[in-house]
């Protein structure tokens, strides 16, 4: 048989005998990524976040006041309520106890028809039982009219019925509510299924500000860690935290506002910075890529400002209107919805996107609404607010005209490259590495240290311009900065082409001391500023040049901190009076050989890729000790003084 006749005859045997209908729970176990977006360590994240935000939908429908996470130190995690607890009656038709129902069955639970849950963060029914199947082991346990229940899972599947029990298994620890325990199974999230203490801990933060007089407590018992959290300031609180290293221009502008079963909630405060910051939520659900809601208050934001800008005579000389983009810089807002679950539409079972339509409208209305009042009650605050802008807008414009000129002479095109970039020979970015390197000594050691075939060099003399407050006109009329971007090749500011990226590795190698931690710092402030998306895409490294050169006679070992020494004295076997310890001060003092055996060559080197983790803590973290306010970088110094490793 020809291999035609075969493939005819397996079309023709196509019938019903080849349909597969995965029952329960195994879709999820077939397919996890559909349902928790990742089987990465953020999928783990996501497990946990649609526990304890069943627990947050008793405390909106307002039965709950307490809500505890616990990292236990078996890899368990533990979310109890003190909210009504789930069913444990049977559900009529199936036989099964409401509670089994729940845990086992997609698109089970009691946020369908809006009467237990107007509010809620629930949408598709699939949270506890998409947890359960993709869990070695799943503990539930409810405290309701006095008794307690529990049944087990392994995988989705029960190990028993619900059963009444007189202790419980997880310390449950109130009258009244749920207590869930579960192992993320490890044949699912095969990168690690502990999350940090930190991760956690913002984003149950996060949802303490949305959700005012309910207590928070998370517990680390791998670390013996214990945090409390209870705001009553609400997205209020938010801002300020968000907004509590920058310098701002006016008090906080709040906005709330209930149209028939949907709530609208903003606070916006603008600062001195150039960075947008804005926060969008429905029913705490952080919607990181925004949505309806989102679009609906930023149209609103620049309708009004334009409105009063033109009624004031604040636009002249042809200046029609004053763009979003001028109008966000510095902004910091929160725009946070509650709206019934039953209509509630998201793009993606994840639920990062709003996707109702008729949100838009409502929230660009209503918030369009209040801020004409509002700037019509209070005039200074929106000449503050005016006068910001029209900087920025003159500051942009300034920064284009400069960027267009350098464009003009094809500077940034990539035609002509920086004389003193050694490039070089590998035409492929994903395998072409560019070192910058700190100093012209440092530099000529690189150079001559290199595989020329992928690795290019690029000295940086001095301490480069600080950009955490610096517009394109000034980033693009610093040299050392200029070289940057036409070495890279992806262009700077609106006209960005990732694509166009030279080299997907950029390290950073500067000098093991304060000078070269300080240029480093400015570099890093400068791509998390001014070129993100190389940051967003793991393409920026920090290289890790040894501190020490130990040596016996003829043998030799690199060391990067003192424990190395330490480890290097016990494999020489040897005490410390035979052995010469060299300082390197900096890279210049490594000769070629030792400079690329030690730090260039894949090999042997370490990097240190940068990451952002955590978007709001590394902008406020720039803004600390970058930005123009004193007090909060001193209170930074005083309270790590101590930690600090000074070489004098």
């Amino acid at each position: 048989m020809n291999p035609q006749q075969s493939s005819q005859k397996g079309a023709k045997e196509y019938t019903a005998q080849s349909i597969k209908v995965l029952e329960g729970l195994e879709p999820v176990r077939k397919r996890p990524a559909m349902y928790i977006g990742t089987t990465s360590l953020d999928g783990v994240d996501h497990c946990l976040s649609e526990i304890v935000d069943n627990g947050i939908d008793e405390a909106l429908a307002g039965f709950a006041k307490n809500i505890y996470v616990t990292l236990e130190k078996n890899s368990y995690m533990t979310v109890c309520d003190d909210g009504r607890g789930i069913p444990v009656d049977e559900v009529k038709g199936y036989k099964k106890s409401a509670l089994e129902i729940v845990m086992t069955k997609l698109h089970a639970g009691g946020k369908f028809d809006g009467k237990n849950y107007k509010v809620s963060g629930g949408l598709h029914g699939v949270g506890a039982s998409v947890v359960n199947a993709l869990s070695d082991h799943f503990i539930v346990e409810v405290k309701r009219d006095g008794k307690l229940y529990r049944q087990e899972y392994k995988r989705g599947t029960p190990l028993s019925k619900v059963t009444e029990v007189k202790d419980s298994k997880i310390n449950h620890p109130f009258s009244t509510g749920t207590a869930i325990s579960f192992l993320p199974d490890k044949s699912i999230f095969t990168q690690g299924i502990d999350l940090p203490f930190k991760q956690v801990r913002k984003k149950i933060k996060e949802r303490a500000y949305l959700i005012s007089s309910v207590f928070f407590r998370i517990a680390d018992k791998r670390e013996n860690k214990l945090y409390g959290l209870f705001f009553d300031g609400g997205i209020l609180s938010l801002l300020t935290d968000i907004n509590r290293n920058k310098r701002t221009i006016h008090e906080p502008i709040y906005f709330k506002k209930g149209v028939d079963d949907i709530e609208i909630e903003v606070a916006i405060q603008f600062n001195d910075t150039i960075v947008e910051n804005i926060l969008s939520f429905v029913n705490v659900i952080n919607t990181r890529e925004g949505g309806t809601h989102l679009t609906g208050f930023r149209m609103a934001l620049t309708r009004a400002v334009n409105s009063y800008a033109k009624k004031e005579g604040f636009l002249k000389d042809g200046n029609d209107s004053l763009s979003g983009e001028d109008i966000r810089e510095g902004l910091t807002s929160v725009v946070y919805i509650k709206m019934p679950s039953t209509t509630l539409q998201f793009e993606g079972q994840t639920k990062t996107k709003l996707g109702n339509a008729e949100i838009q409208g409502l929230v660009q209305t209503e918030v369009n609404k209040f801020l004409d009042q509002y700037f019509e009650e209070n005039p200074r605050v929106a000449r503050e607010i005016i006068g910001k802008i029209l900087l920025a807008q003159k500051a942009r414009l300034a920064a284009k005209a400069a960027k267009d000129a350098v464009l003009r002479k094809g500077a940034l095109e990539g035609s002509t490259l920086p004389g003193k970039l050694a490039d070089c020979q590998e035409k492929d970015a994903s395998k072409s590495e560019l070192f910058l390197v700190e100093g012209d000594s440092a530099g000529g050691s690189a150079k001559q240290g290199r595989d020329r075939r992928f690795q290019a060099i690029l000295p940086l003399r001095g301490k480069i311009l600080n950009t955490e407050k610096a517009y394109l006109d000034k980033v693009l009329n610093f040299k050392e900065l200029k070289d940057l971007v036409i070495a890279l090749g992806m262009g700077i500011g609106e006209n960005v082409d990732y694509n166009k990226l030279r080299y997907h590795k950029i390290i950073i190698m500067t000098d093991a001391d304060v000078d070269g931690e300080h240029i480093r710092t400015l570099i890093l402030t400068f791509f998390y500023r001014h070129m993100k998306s190389v940051v967003e895409h793991g393409h920026l490294y920090i290289a890790q040049p040894p501190l020490f050169r130990v040596s016996l006679g003829k043998e030799f070992r690199y060391c990067y901190s003192d424990e190395d020494i330490t480890k290097v004295k016990d494999s020489f076997k040897t005490q410390s009076n035979n052995l010469i310890i060299q300082r390197y001060k900096g890279l210049g003092e490594m000769n070629p050989d030792q400079l690329s055996i030690t730090t260039m060559n894949p090999k042997n080197r370490m990097l240190k890729q940068v990451k952002i983790d955590d978007a709001e803590e590394a902008d406020q973290v720039f803004s600390m000790l970058m930005g123009d306010e004193v007090p909060p970088r001193k209170k930074f110094i005083q309270a790590h003084a101590k930690s600090a490793e000074l070489d004098i």
